[in-house]
């Protein structure tokens, strides 16, 4: 069994060499001999991505010093505060690989294994050591080569590094497993949304009798205009939902905003439950995402961004809507009206109004929401699962390394 007894603090720079990358510069870029690097960009926790990488000028001297062999670990090193020291083993056998000076490698030697030194390193950039380290200059801090090469590490025995390893290996591959559950779920969800909406063909101009326009289905209204209250009489302080609350599938109340209104106007913009939002404005690819109100506020308004569509529920299901507006289909719809400004997407009323949409009996209706709301289900059990074994996984790292956990070792 190995404890906290076992545990010494070594400084990182006694456990492995500790190197910034190169500086790139003019002359790099038009140096004869290119060579690709890899930078923050390619970096991210627990992967290196190589799809994008970028070349410059390094000697032969060069590629010695700044070359990456498996086993290595680079460091973010110029990032925000809270990614700086994010960090992935590098593990490619094929091709040669250098690294900019906005990174930093750490070459283990034979008193630690890189995947053990990789679950301290991954402990240390979610606790915030490294983030307490870091210089902040205007927008990026910097986690400093020698100031990361000071930091007191946790070693213990390699037998206990390489159990505590395997254990956390274990977590990783049921997280995995989890992860590609919960992908194939959201394919099969897709699908199903597809086929129901395959034949709604609202971009080329041959709608079918199934299709009808949405102003014929339900009532479309705007919201509250902040700033065009009235301030006479009796006011009330009501909250409302605003774009930023209207999230793709379903309403966040994390942060509610309130406002001042006169009755007659808490009425007049007052949601009831079953009311599909659709947002009017925002990045390009987000105008009209939308979500069905639950009514978990009451009274509870909208604001002028944040369209309010109350559907004729003896024809039209709001979820089935909803689905639909989240469509392939509907999006070609709202993609083909949307007005683009110089920062800003938007669609107007009119435009809402007049979207097809696709009017099947509500037993077919009903059918397809029932039919991906089990599909929701499954995957938010599934999320659930996955946040608990994340959560596991963060605890059992705290106590390993804290000792709290004696790791047994075998043979030991």
């Amino acid at each position: 069994m190995s404890t906290s007894a076992d545990v010494q603090w070594v400084p990182v720079r006694e456990l492995g060499e500790v190197r910034m990358g190169k500086q790139l510069s003019p002359s790099s870029r038009e140096a004869a001999d290119q060579f690709p690097y890899l930078r923050v960009a390619n970096v991210h926790l627990g992967r290196i991505e190589y799809v994008d990488v970028n070349e410059m000028g390094f000697t032969s001297a060069e590629r010695v010093t700044y070359g990456l062999k498996p086993g290595d670990i680079l460091l973010n090193e110029g990032q925000s505060l809270e990614l700086v020291g994010r960090s992935a083993i590098y593990e490619r056998a094929e091709g040669e690989f250098c690294f900019q000076n906005t990174l930093i490698r750490f070459r283990p030697n034979g008193r630690i294994l890189s995947a053990y030194a990789q679950v301290v390193f991954e402990h240390w950039l979610r606790s915030g050591v490294f983030a307490a380290i870091a210089k902040q200059t205007t927008s990026i801090a910097h986690l400093g080569g020698d100031r990361f090469a000071a930091l007191k590490f946790p070693l213990l025995p390699i037998g206990t590094q390489q159990r505590i390893v395997d254990v956390l290996d274990s977590l990783a591959e049921l997280e995995r497993g989890t992860e590609v559950s919960i992908a194939k779920l959201r394919s099969v969800r897709q699908g199903l949304i597809s086929e129901q909406f395959s034949r709604a063909d609202v971009e080329g101009g041959s709608p079918t009798s199934r299709l009808r326009t949405l102003d014929s289905l339900a009532d479309v209204g705007g919201g509250l205009t902040l700033g065009g209250i009235s301030s006479g009489g009796t006011l009330l302080e009501v909250p409302y939902l605003r774009v930023a609350n209207v999230q793709d599938g379903f309403v966040s109340t994390l942060e509610m905003k309130s406002v001042r209104v006169t009755p007659s106007d808490m009425e007049r913009f007052r949601l009831r439950c079953d009311d599909v939002l659709v947002t009017e404005g925002g990045d390009f690819d987000k105008v009209g995402r939308g979500a069905v109100w639950d009514g978990r506020i009451d009274p509870c308004l909208n604001q002028n961004h944040v369209f309010r569509v109350r559907c004729d529920k003896e024809v039209l299901d709001p979820h089935f809507l909803n689905l639909y507006m989240s469509s392939a289909a509907g999006r070609r719809y709202f993609l083909r009206v949307v007005k683009q400004t110089t920062n800003l997407a938007s669609i107007n009323s009119s435009q809402l109004k007049a979207m097809p949409v696709p009017c099947p009996p509500l037993e077919e209706q009903r059918r397809t929401v029932e039919l991906v709301g089990s599909c929701d289900e499954q995957i938010a059990q599934e999320e659930d699962e996955l946040a608990k074994l994340r959560e596991l996984k963060v605890g059992l790292v705290d106590d390993l390394l804290s000792g709290r956990v004696a790791v047994s070792v075998a043979g030991g």
